[in-house]
C-alpha cells in the first residue's frame, strides 16, 4: 500500500488532520479537554493501537487538553514500545496505565483513584481544571473518582462523533482500500458458493482471505442462507446451503483501522420469481435512497425514502432498525449520521461533504423464507456521491448457475 513512487496514504498528514478536527470541536465545546476510554476514539487521537483484544478491556486511554499534546496510558509494556516507534508523541506523554480491566481489579486497591488524582493534576497543569471534561465512555468506579477529584464530567463522545464527522482524503483513500478487500472476499465467495458448503465455511474463508489482503481487523462476517434469511438474524450458523438457496452476506473488517459494512446478496445455483422481486424491490430503495445523497439533503429526506416498517413486515419501526437503514463509516461502525426512520425523521442531520455512510436495505420474498440484502458504501462529493463498494449488485447474483 506505500511505494515510493505513488503519493498514497500519508500517515503524517492523517494525524495532523484527525488531531486539528478534535481540537476544533473541543474549542466549540465547553470542555477543556477529552477523556477517552473509546479504543475509536484513542486511535483517532493518538495514532497507536496495540490490538483488538484490548477493544472491551477499558484500561487504555488518552487525554487531550485544548492547548495540550495527546497523551496515552497503555497496557504495560505498550507504553515503551510507544516512546520507541511513535515519535509524533512525546515520551513522557506515553505512560503505562492501570484500572481494574472491567473490575477484575476491584475498585477497593484503589486504582480508580489513582488514575483520577493524576488526571486532575494535569488537568491543573494544562490550565482547565475549572472547566468540565469530556469523557466518551467509562466504568463507574472511574467516573466515581473524577468527581471525588471536584471534577464536572461532560459527554465526550458528541466532541469526538462531531471531529470524526468529515473525513480526509487520507482517511477515503483507506477506507476506499477496505472496501476493495471485500470486493475481494466477495469473488471467493461467489467462487465457492455451491450446494454443500455450510454458512460457518464461508465464514471463515472470508475471514482467511481478509487476513491474507492486509486487514487488521475482520469484526463480523453474517451469513445468512435459505429458511434463516427472514426475519434477519445478524448472525451465520452452521447451515448446509442448498440448491436454490438465497443467501446475504455482511462483512465488517478493517484496514488500518478504517471500516467496512457491506452487505451482497447471492443465490446458490437458481433463483426463482419471488426471490428476483424481492431483490428488484431492495435495489429500488437502496438506488432511491443513493440517488438522493448530496450536501445539504437532510436525513430526513432520506429516511421518509425507505418503506415503514409494515411494508416488510414488521409491526414498529424499533424491530425493524438496522434493515433500512444508514451510518457513517470511519474507525467506528457506526458514525455519523445514522440515517433511519426510528431518529431521522424527527431530529434530521445535515448531509455534508466528505461525510462517508453505507446504505442498506432489506427486502422478505413473499415464499415467506428469503430475503434480499444490499448494502453500498458512499462518499459524499460536491455535488453527489460516489460508491465504493464495487461487487456487481446491480441484478441479483446468481453464484455457480445451472
Amino acid at each position: 500500500m506505500a511505494v515510493d513512487f505513488e503519493e498514497r496514504v500519508n500517515f503524517q498528514r492523517l494525524r495532523e488532520y484527525r488531531l486539528g478536527r478534535i481540537r476544533a470541536a473541543l474549542d466549540a465545546s465547553d470542555a477543556g479537554a477529552l477523556l477517552c476510554f473509546d479504543t475509536n476514539n484513542i486511535r483517532y487521537t493518538t495514532s497507536t493501537q496495540i490490538g483488538e483484544w484490548a477493544r472491551d478491556k477499558m484500561t487504555r486511554y488518552s487525554l487531550l487538553a485544548r492547548d495540550g499534546d495527546p497523551m496515552v496510558w497503555d497496557f504495560g509494556s505498550a507504553a515503551a514500545h510507544h516512546r520507541l516507534y511513535a515519535p509524533w508523541l512525546k515520551p513522557e506523554n506515553c505512560r503505562a496505565g492501570l484500572n481494574g480491566l472491567r473490575g477484575a481489579i476491584p475498585p477497593d486497591n484503589e486504582l480508580f483513584v489513582r488514575t483520577a488524582r493524576e488526571l486532575a493534576g494535569l488537568l491543573r497543569d494544562n490550565g482547565v481544571a475549572d472547566m468540565p471534561l469530556g469523557v466518551d465512555i467509562v466504568e463507574p468506579p472511574m467516573l466515581f473518582a473524577l468527581q471525588d477529584e471536584g471534577i464536572t464530567v461532560v459527554d465526550g463522545q458528541q466532541i469526538m462523533l462531531d471531529a470524526r464527522e468529515i473525513k480526509s482524503d487520507d482517511e477515503i483513500m483507506l477506507l476506499t482500500t477496505a472496501a476493495a478487500m471485500v470486493d475481494g472476499a466477495y469473488q471467493l465467495i461467489a467462487e465457492v458458493l455451491k450446494p454443500g458448503i455450510r454458512e460457518n465455511e464461508v465464514v471463515a474463508l472470508v475471514n482467511q482471505k481478509l487476513y491474507e489482503l492486509g486487514s487488521d481487523d475482520v469484526e463480523a462476517v453474517n451469513a445468512v442462507s435459505g429458511e434463516r434469511c427472514s426475519p434477519h438474524p445478524h448472525n451465520f450458523s452452521d447451515r448446509i446451503l442448498r440448491p436454490g438457496d438465497q443467501a446475504f452476506f455482511d462483512i465488517i473488517q478493517s484496514f488500518n483501522g478504517y471500516r467496512t459494512c457491506y452487505y451482497r446478496t447471492l443465490n446458490v445455483g437458481r433463483a426463482t420469481t419471488a426471490q428476483h422481486d424481492a431483490y428488484t424491490k431492495a435495489r429500488d430503495w437502496i438506488d432511491a435512497a443513493i440517488d438522493m445523497i448530496k450536501p445539504g439533503v437532510s436525513t430526513k429526506d432520506v429516511a421518509e425514502g425507505f418503506p415503514p416498517c409494515h411494508e416488510f413486515g414488521f409491526s414498529n419501526e424499533f424491530e425493524a432498525f438496522g434493515l433500512q437503514f444508514g451510518h457513517g463509516l470511519g474507525l467506528g461502525l457506526h458514525e455519523r449520521p445514522i440515517i433511519s426512520r426510528v431518529n431521522s425523521l424527527d431530529h434530521p442531520m445535515e448531509i455534508k461533504q466528505g461525510m462517508v455512510f453505507a446504505l442498506e436495505t432489506y427486502c422478505p420474498a413473499s415464499d415467506g423464507v428469503s430475503a434480499a440484502r444490499i448494502e453500498e458504501e458512499v462518499v459524499v462529493t460536491g455535488d453527489g456521491c460516489d460508491v465504493i463498494t464495487l461487487f456487481p449488485a446491480e441484478e441479483l447474483f446468481v453464484a455457480n448457475q445451472y
